[in-house]
C-alpha cells in the first residue's frame, strides 16, 4: 500500500512535514492539539534542502480505477508555509482557517494525478521517523501537562498520560490514579457505540497507592445509621446526588428516584442549591472517600477479626539444597516486624503461622508460652485438618522468641531431606481450614518448586506439549488440568483466604493450574525460574518484602453502578464472581485493578452525561470494616469527532489486551490476534469516514490522541501469550497472562512497549532520565550503552565499541571482553558515571510494583536474541511485523473496510 503526499487539508499533528521544495521550516509550535494525523512524505526530523528530490509516492488506490501501481505524476505544488502556523488542519475539526498570503487553500488534487507514464521509481520504504512516535507523544505530553495540577472538578476531562509525572486535586471526580477511562466521552446510543467500535472501559485500582504530596481519602463515620444511600439502586451519597425541597429529600444521580434525608443528616440549601456544609463533608466534595461500615456490612452480622498471616515453606529436596529454605527463615526474622498496620498503630494487629510440607505438612506451635517450637506432623493429605488450635495463630511481639527459634531450627531439621515429591492442594485446605477455625480472613504465602505428583487432592501430571502451538487445542495449554482448584478458589474466597504463591521451578510446574486460586482469591503470583541464590536472592527478596509489607484490603466486594442508560456487562481482573453484578476478592492490593467494560442499554443524554460510582466493600488489615467510594462523571456526545478526540489510548490498549488474554482460553490464538486487528482497523475506519475531511485513500489518517494504536497494538500482538517465540515456555506464557490480566494502565504500557534509556547520554550532574528512545535496533549505536526496562526486566545493553573508561567506570574490568554476563546487579564504583546509571536503576525499581531482574547484554553475544526480542518496532523471530510493515498493513485493513 502506497503512501501519498498528504494534501494539505488533511489533519496532521504538530509532527509535521517540511514542504518538498526548499521553504524555511515552520517552528513548532505548541498550539492546540490537532485532532488527525496522517502518516505519509518524508520524515520530519530532517530538514530538506533545495536539492533533494521530491520522494518517490506509490499511487496505489488513489482513485477508483485500476490502481496505477507505482507510476508517479508531477510533485503536487507546495506552498511555503506560514512560520508560526501549523502545518495542516484537518477540515473537520476546529475553526476553518482563511486563506493566508503565501498559503494556497487546499490542493484540489491534479484531476488525472498518476497516470502519466513515467519510469516507476524504486519501492520506496515508509521512513520510520515519519510515523508517530511513542517517544515524541510522552515527551509532548509531560511538556503541556506536566507542570500543572489536573483538578478534576470538571465533567469527562482528559487526564495527562501514565508516562506523565503530575499531581491530581480531587474536586468531585476520583483522581485518575483509581479510575483510567477508555474514552471520556461516551456516545449517546448503542448504534454509535456499535459503528465506531471503541469499547467503553474503566480501568480500576480501587486501592492505589497514592504519592506522599496527595492526601488519602478521608474516612467518614456516620456512626450506627452508617452511609447515606438511595432507596431503590442502594448508591451511595456523592457530589452529583440533587438536594431538593430545601434539603429535605435528594434525588439519586444514577436512578433519578427521591430518597428522604435522615433527620441527622439535614442540613440547608444556599442560594445555589447546594448544601451550606458542602465543603466539609467529603461525600458531597470530592471524587473518592471512605465510610466506616457498620455491622450489616460484615459477614454473619459481626465486626471482623483482624486477619492473619500464614507462611507456608515447601521443605522438599530442592527446596533445601538450592539454600531457599534457608533464605525465606533469615528473611522473616526480621520481616514480621513489618506487617502492615493501621495508620497510628504501635504495632500491626495481623496474626502469624507457620507450616512446612513436601508430601506430608508440618504444623507449628509457637505460642508464647513455651520454651521451644512444636511440630505436628499431618500425613493423612486426603483429609486435610489443622491439628491445633491454640497456638498456630500469634502475635509476633508476644511470641517473638519462639518464633525465632522455629526459623533457626527449620533449615536444620530439613537440611539431610531426600523427598522430592511435594503436594499443593492440601496446602492451601490447611491454610484455609486454620483460618476458618479463627474465624478471620487472611492470606497465604505459600513457597512452591515443583509440580505436585505426590498422591493427594490436586496432584497434577506433566502435560506440557509445545506441539499444541498454533493448533486448535493451544487453548488447553492455558486452562487449568483440572477443575478440582476452581472448587479449592470458591471456598477460598468465601473465607477471604487469599493465596500469594512464589514459585521456583526447575521444569514445567503448570502454573495454568497452580495459578487459579491465586487468580481467584486476588492474591499474586512471582516466578524465579531456575532459582539461584546468588543472581535471584535479591529479586525474591525484595518481591517478598513488598508483598508482604503493601496495603491490602480482606473479603473484599465491589459493585460498579452507573447511571440510566449504561451498565458494567463484563470484568476483567483477580477475583471470583458468583453473580453479574459483584466482584468478590478474599484479598485486594494497592496494586491490582479490576476492567469493567460498559454496555449501553437505553440513549444517554449530552445535557446529563454518565456516571460511575464503584463502591469496594473490605476489612483492613486492622480488622476494620469499610467502604471506598470512587466517583466518575464522563461527557456524552451526538458527534464521533467527540468521541475520538477524548480517547486514552493507553487505557485502550489496557483493555484489549485483557481482553485477548481472556480469549486465548476458549479461541484459538490466531482467531484472537485476527480479530483485534480487526476491531481496530473499524475504529480507525470510522473515524476516516466521519470525521476526517476527504483526503486520498493513499495516505493513512489515524487521530491525534490514537496515533499510536497501531504500534502499541502491534506490540500486543507480538506478546509471549499471542506469538511466542522458540524459547518461551508454557508457563511463562500462562503467568504473563494471569499477570496482565491485573495490570494498571501504566504497567501495561511499559510492558508491551519497554522504555529505552541511552544511559552514555545521561548528565550525571543532574537527577533527570536521559531522553528516552524507540524501541529498534536502528537507534542503538556501537559506542553506547543502554537500558531498557519491561516491568519485570531491566537489560543494560553494552555495544562492542563502548569506550574502554566508560566499561571500567560501569563494570570496573578493563575491557568489553571481561564484562560478565552472570552479573545480577551493577558493582558500586565510587565514580560519577556508576553512581548515575545506580541511582538510575534504584528510580526505575521504586516505580515498579515488582523488583525488576537485571540482565547485561553485550553486543553480538548470544543473550542478545533476548534482547533483541524487547525491540518491539522491529520484526520479531517468531514471525511478529514490524511497526512499519504493520501499519501498511492497518492502512490496507482500512482501506477494505472503506472500500
Amino acid at each position: 500500500p502506497g503512501f501519498a503526499p498528504p494534501p494539505s487539508s488533511t489533519g496532521i499533528g504538530p509532527s509535521s512535514y517540511p514542504p518538498t521544495t526548499g521553504a524555511p521550516r515552520a517552528p513548532s509550535m505548541p498550539g492546540p492539539p490537532l485532532p488527525g494525523q496522517t502518516v505519509a512524505g518524508p520524515s520530519a526530523s530532517q530538514p530538506n534542502h533545495v536539492s533533494s528530490p521530491p520522494p518517490p509516492s506509490t499511487m496505489t488506490g488513489l482513485h477508483p480505477g485500476p490502481p496505477m501501481s507505482g507510476l508517479r505524476g508531477p510533485p503536487p505544488p507546495t506552498h511555503p508555509p506560514q512560520p508560526g502556523y501549523q502545518m495542516q488542519q484537518n477540515g473537520s475539526f476546529g475553526q476553518v482557517r482563511g486563506p493566508q498570503p503565501n498559503y494556497g487553500g487546499a490542493y484540489p488534487g491534479a484531476p488525472n494525478y498518476g497516470s502519466q507514464p513515467g519510469p516507476p521509481p524504486p519501492p520506496k520504504r515508509l521512513d520510520p521517523d515519519s510515523i508517530p512516535s511513542p517517544i515524541q507523544v510522552i515527551e509532548d505530553d509531560r511538556n503541556n501537562c506536566g507542570s500543572e495540577p489536573f483538578v478534576t472538578g470538571v465533567r469527562g476531562q482528559v487526564p495527562p498520560l501514565v508516562t506523565t509525572n503530575f499531581l491530581v486535586k480531587d474536586q468531585g471526580n476520583a483522581s485518575p490514579r483509581y479510575i483510567r477511562c477508555t474514552s471520556y466521552n461516551i456516545p449517546c446510543t448503542s448504534d454509535m457505540a456499535k459503528q465506531s467500535q471503541v469499547p467503553l472501559a474503566a480501568v480500576i485500582k480501587p486501592l492505589a497507592t497514592l504519592p506522599p504530596e496527595e492526601t488519602l481519602p478521608y474516612l467518614v463515620d456516620h456512626g450506627e445509621s452508617g452511609p447515606v444511600r438511595c432507596n431503590r439502586c442502594k448508591a451511595y451519597m456523592c457530589p452529583f446526588m440533587q438536594f431538593i425541597e430545601g434539603g429535605r429529600r435528594f434525588q439519586c444521580c444514577f436512578c433519578s428516584c427521591v430518597t428522604e434525608v435522615p433527620p441527622h443528616y439535614f442540613q440547608h440549601l444556599d442560594h445555589t442549591g447546594k448544601r451550606v456544609d458542602f465543603y466539609d463533608r467529603p461525600e458531597l466534595s470530592l471524587g473518592s472517600y471512605e465510610f466506616l461500615a457498620t455491622v450489616d456490612y460484615c459477614k454473619n452480622n459481626k465486626f471482623p477479626s483482624p486477619p492473619a498471616f500464614i507462611f507456608m515453606i515447601d521443605v522438599s529436596y530442592n527446596a533445601v539444597k538450592s539454600g531457599l529454605v534457608r533464605l525465606i527463615c533469615e528473611e522473616l526474622k526480621s520481616l514480621l516486624d513489618y506487617l502492615p498496620r493501621e495508620g497510628n498503630m504501635e504495632e500491626s494487629a495481623i496474626r502469624v503461622g507457620f507450616v512446612t510440607y513436601n508430601k506430608v505438612l508440618h504444623f507449628y506451635n509457637v505460642k508464647s508460652s513455651l520454651a521451644q517450637p512444636q511440630m505436628m506432623v499431618v500425613s493423612d493429605v486426603a483429609d486435610m485438618f489443622v491439628p491445633l488450635l491454640d497456638g498456630f495463630l500469634v502475635n509476633v511481639n508476644e511470641s517473638r522468641t519462639v518464633i525465632v527459634s522455629l526459623l533457626d531450627q527449620i533449615p536444620e531439621m530439613f537440611a539431610d531431606t531426600r523427598e522430592t515429591e511435594t503436594v499443593f492442594a492440601p496446602v492451601i485446605q490447611a491454610g484455609l481450614e486454620a483460618l476458618k477455625a479463627a474465624e478471620c480472613a487472611g492470606k497465604l504465602f505459600i513457597f512452591h518448586t515443583s509440580l505436585p505428583i505426590a498422591e493427594a487432592p490436586g496432584k497434577l501430571k506433566n502435560r506440557d506439549d509445545k506441539k499444541l502451538i498454533n493448533t486448535d487445542k493451544e487453548k488447553t495449554l492455558f486452562q487449568p488440568q483440572t477443575s478440582f482448584y476452581n472448587n479449592l478458589a470458591k471456598d477460598c474466597v468465601a473465607q477471604g483466604c487469599c493465596v500469594d504463591l512464589f514459585l521456583f521451578p526447575n521444569q514445567y510446574l503448570d502454573v495454568a493450574t497452580l495459578g487459579v486460586v491465586t487468580y481467584q482469591t486476588g492474591g499474586s503470583i512471582y516466578k524465579y525460574a531456575y532459582f539461584q541464590l546468588e543472581t535471584d536472592q535479591d529479586r525474591f527478596l525484595n518481591d517478598l518484602r513488598r508483598d508482604v509489607q503493601k496495603e491490602v484490603g480482606f473479603d473484599a466486594v465491589m459493585r460498579v453502578r452507573t447511571s440510566t442508560g449504561i451498565r458494567a456487562t463484563d470484568f476483567f481482573g483477580a477475583f471470583y464472581m458468583s453473580n453479574t453484578t459483584d466482584v468478590e476478592m478474599a484479598g485486594l492490593d494497592c496494586d491490582k485493578t479490576i476492567t469493567v467494560e460498559f454496555k449501553h442499554d437505553d440513549k444517554l443524554s449530552e445535557d446529563s452525561g454518565a456516571l460511575l460510582q464503584c463502591a469496594l466493600l473490605y476489612t483492613s488489615c486492622a480488622g476494620q470494616r469499610r467502604l471506598r467510594i470512587h466517583n466518575l462523571s464522563l461527557n456524552c456526545c451526538t458527534q464521533l469527532a467527540d468521541l475520538y478526540r477524548n480517547c486514552e489510548t493507553d487505557t485502550l490498549i489496557n483493555y484489549l489486551a485483557k481482553y485477548a488474554y481472556r480469549g486465548v482460553l476458549s479461541s484459538p490464538v490466531k482467531t484472537v490476534r485476527d480479530a483485534l486487528i480487526s476491531q481496530c482497523a473499524q475504529i480507525l475506519a470510522c473515524y476516516r469516514k466521519n470525521c476526517a475531511s476527504p483526503s486520498s485513500a493513499g495516505q493513512l489518517i489515524l487521530p491525534e490522541c490514537m496515533k499510536l494504536l497501531p504500534v502499541y497494538l502491534n506490540c500486543v500482538l507480538k506478546s509471549d501469550v499471542l506469538q511466542p517465540g522458540p524459547e518461551v515456555t508454557t508457563d511463562d506464557r500462562a503467568y504473563i497472562r494471569q499477570l496482565v490480566t491485573s495490570m494498571d494502565v501504566a504497567e501495561t504500557n511499559v510492558f508491551f512497549y519497554p522504555r529505552l534509556l541511552p544511559l552514555t547520554k545521561a548528565d550525571v550532574d543532574s537527577d533527570s532520565l536521559p531522553a528516552a528512545i524507540r524501541n529498534s535496533e536502528e537507534r542503538l549505536s556501537k559506542g553506547d550503552i543502554y537500558l531498557l526496562e519491561n516491568g519485570l526486566n531491566i537489560f543494560v545493553w553494552v555495544g562492542v565499541n563502548v569506550q574502554q573508561g566508560l566499561i571500567q567506570n560501569l563494570f570496573g574490568v578493563s575491557s568489553f571482553s571481561q564484562i560478565s554476563n552472570a552479573l545480577s546487579t551493577l558493582p558500586v564504583l565510587e565514580n560519577p558515571f556508576s553512581k548515575k546509571v545506580r541511582s538510575i536503576i534504584d528510580m526505575l525499581q521504586v516505580q515498579r510494583s515488582r523488583y525488576m531482574k537485571l540482565i547485561v547484554v553485550k553486543q553480538e553475544d548470544k543473550l542478545e536474541m533476548l534482547f533483541k526480542h524487547f525491540l518491539v518496532e522491529d520484526k520479531s523471530l517468531s514471525g511478529g511485523a514490524s511497526y512499519v510493515d504493520f501499519l501498511c498493513h492497518m492502512h490496507k485493513e482500512i482501506r477494505e473496510l472503506l472500500s
